[in-house]
């Protein structure tokens, strides 16, 4: 039985949110077999491929989507070819769809319908990089099971969630979308969002789709949909364990990535698609292109057209052609041509229907397209308190200075201001849905509906994002010096971090840090707000503001968050999930990196570092402070000495030694000190989230065995080696006490 939650977690989220986490429930894969077997039986050529075929409605996002049937649609459907719509959204406009499908096609075949539900349908959620911050994949998974019955409610079958890329270059959009750069706290995200999602896929659960597959994270200079080159044994040791993660979790679906790697573009590699996939990890479900990802190899010079781009897709086991039209304009003749066996576009359709069946769609195909449901589920109370309790457990505490946090309860006035502080667009993030701004509660609203009768909360918004004007530096000015503390709303908007929002700068856009530096001249304390899809470089807010706490983006509850964290409603407990560089100029900088000949040394000259910058990031991984403090003490092992056959626990005392109760992530990391090849300095191994009162210790036992030790060694077998070992444990990948053992054959 899986261990969800903490105790005392859990009776938090029964009582707030009445959520409770549900083992999936395995079908029958015999009966299932053979339904899929009659249907195929029945099909011809034509409406076999028709199932491999998705499209898309170009409606867009907001709140506030309608759109009707094209006529070329319905008979498409009508005839068998579209198997799957995405971005066809709401019960009474998929049951169209549907009614189509199974009442007037000769089959009678359900579609499915997918959507990119990322961190929220209509209520938002922090998006991933936000949701990792919290380290607990209970907290994720609830998100994830609040996100599919919005979802569900609305006729959506499919969720291309979770991204589960690794990312260590921050100035890649999409490093929002994950769960950032290390792949033992990605694996843990990954398979969170995927039982989050699917759960026992009763009508109120959607199917979960691993994207980006594989190393899409990697794309050279930080680039959206750039080239991806790195070793086998990088790939395997780091980039591939979340997919794997995410498939062993039950996903149902993949997404194979608009990248090459090693050469080849994912949507056309067997390699990826057949050797690991399903050979080596025995997937069972099916893989979906990304948007016209098959027909942009030609662009790859992979493929000499969309026909020869269709023929190497499906032959490499790619089953579902998202948008390129690759499939029903060019499969037939190929298999005419004997280019394509008809067996295997049987196999991909076998894949498909199997799906259809799971998900109850051939049984009652408008289970999920019920309009009284969608009514009731859609921006539930229940829904928005687990958004708000995501929130708030996703905020990083960076900086408090003199402890000026938490804030006091008897300010008489409180500016807030900045460009995000009364702003309810940036904070639902990008892939926001069909989230409206209407319902964000910003940052200046949350702090109103926080504060009593005696508190007076002035605003100014300073200046824009991103935008030379300072005009409104003078009224900001005025209003911070009327006030007994400033409250700085900076960071980037939704539309600068996430698909092809590449940034080669990671400072504040604008003249944002130009405004904190004026309201620092009226002596007044600041306390920084940061929203942000990624790691900035934000040295001088580090440098002169009293506090910085890191809320990404938020989602539909924002400010009531932010007020509730700043306040000390809830003490602060997140920890980073990426390192923060001091200048772009660092990136790729990341923890669990390889040692050189030459480590850096500053006092030497010819070692490996800058020369205009320390050796250290601004925030190392894993870094996030408390309105309390923790000490680490007993640091011991069982043993030091351990075989393939044994274990050896780490135990260490944690004590709150501040003035509030609070959380503590301990952290577990381990050094090969020597191997078949180079490995990295650290790897986290283990985490554990506790809750400590005033005052109390706990005792944190952490087990390492043999297969912890493991990775892709020299002959390229994923094994581990004897040999010494250093073990690290602490509050982050940098403040840690360490030991050593060894591992004997």
């Amino acid at each position: 039985m899986r261990k969800y939650f903490l105790i005392l977690f859990t009776i938090l989220l029964f009582a707030v949110t009445g959520f409770v986490p549900t083992p999936q429930q395995n079908s029958s894969e015999e009966t299932i077999a053979e339904r899929v077997d009659s249907v195929l039986a029945l099909m011809t050529l034509e409406e076999k491929i028709g199932q491999l075929n998705q499209l898309s409605f170009g409606i867009g996002w907001g709140p506030t989507v309608k759109v009707s049937v094209p006529d070329e649609y319905k008979q498409q459907i009508r005839e068998g070819k579209i198997g799957s719509f995405l971005n066809a959204i709401g019960a009474e406009f998929t049951y169209e769809l549907q009614k189509v499908a199974v009442q007037e096609s000769r089959l009678k075949i359900p579609l499915i319908f997918g959507l990119d539900v990322i961190h929220g349908f209509k209520t938002t959620f922090p998006v991933p990089l936000g949701e990792a911050a919290t380290w607990q994949p209970e907290i994720v998974e609830m998100s994830a099971h609040y996100q599919a019955i919005e979802s569900a409610s609305a006729g959506i079958h499919w969720t291309f969630s979770p991204m589960v890329d690794i990312a260590r270059d921050p100035r890649w959009g999409r490093i929002m979308e994950g769960a950032g750069e290390d792949p033992y706290l990605g694996s843990l995200m990954a398979a969170a969002h995927v039982r989050g999602y699917q759960g026992d896929l009763s009508d109120l659960n959607i199917i979960a789709c691993v994207k980006h597959y594989a190393g899409y994270g990697g794309a050279e200079g930080g680039r959206d949909y750039n080239t991806v080159d790195m070793s086998e044994r990088t790939f395997r040791d780091i980039y591939l364990p979340p997919y794997k993660a995410g498939v062993e979790a039950g996903a149902h679906t993949l997404m194979a990535s608009f990248n090459e790697l090693g050469g080849i573009p994912a949507s056309g590699s067997k390699y990826l698609l057949n050797d690991i996939l399903r050979e080596e990890w025995g997937f069972k479900g099916f893989v979906v292109s990304d948007w016209n990802s098959i027909g942009e190899m030609i662009n790859h010079g992979y493929a000499s057209d969309l026909k020869h781009a269709g023929e190497i897709s499906l032959n490499a086991g790619l089953d579902m052609d998202m948008e390129s039209r690759s499939y029903i304009t060019h499969l037939k003749q190929l298999v005419e041509e004997d280019k394509v066996d008809e067996d295997v576009i049987d196999e991909s359709v076998r894949r498909i229907l199997r799906i259809k069946f799971m998900l109850g769609l051939f049984d009652d195909p408008f289970r999920y397209c019920q309009k009284e449901r969608e009514e009731k589920n859609i921006m539930t109370s229940d829904i928005k308190i687990a958004s708000l309790e995501v929130a708030k457990r996703s905020f990083v505490l960076l900086k408090n200075d003199k402890n000026i946090l938490p804030l006091k309860k008897d300010y008489k006035k409180i500016a807030v201001i900045g460009p995000l502080a009364n702003n309810s667009i940036d904070p639902i993030g990008g892939w926001g849905g069909l989230g409206d701004s209407a319902d964000v509660t910003t940052v200046l609203e949350g702090f109103k509906n926080y504060v009593d009768k005696k508190t007076q909360v002035l605003y100014s918004e300073g200046c824009k994002i991103d935008d030379p004007s300072t005009k409104g530096f003078k009224d900001a000015v005025n209003i911070a010096k009327k006030s007994d503390v400033i409250i700085l709303c900076v960071g980037e908007s939704r539309d600068m971090s996430g698909e092809a929002c590449s940034r080669s700068s990671l400072d504040l856009p604008g003249v944002q840090e130009d405004l904190a530096k004026e309201l620092l001249k009226t002596g007044k304390p600041i306390i920084v707000v940061l929203m942000n899809g990624r790691p900035m470089s934000i040295n001088w807010l580090n440098d002169n503001a009293n506090a910085i706490l890191e809320t990404w983006f938020a989602g539909t509850m924002t400010g009531d968050a932010i007020a509730k964290v700043l306040f000390g409603d809830y003490n602060p407990s997140g920890k980073l999930p990426v390192t923060f560089p001091r200048t772009v100029g660092q990136v790729p900088i990341y923890y669990n990196h390889k040692n050189t000949g030459r480590p850096g040394d500053l006092k030497n000259h010819y070692t490996s570092k800058y020369l205009d910058l320390p050796l250290t990031p601004l925030y190392p991984f894993g870094f996030g402070l408390s309105y309390t403090t923790f000490e680490y003490n007993d640091f011991k092992l069982s043993t030091n000495k351990i075989t393939n056959e044994d274990s050896i626990i780490v135990s260490v005392k944690v004590k709150n030694t501040g003035n509030y109760d609070g959380e503590e992530v301990v952290q577990l990391y381990v050094q090969d000190l020597v191997g078949s090849v180079t490995r990295p300095v650290k790897e986290l191994k283990g985490f554990k989230k506790i809750m400590l009162k005033r005052g109390e210790e706990k005792t944190m036992d952490f087990t390492i065995h043999e297969k912890d030790l493991r990775f892709t060694a020299a002959d390229m077998k994923f094994k581990s080696e004897p040999g010494l070992f250093k073990v690290f444990v602490g509050t982050n990948s940098v403040d840690l006490k360490e030991s050593q053992f060894e591992l004997v054959e």
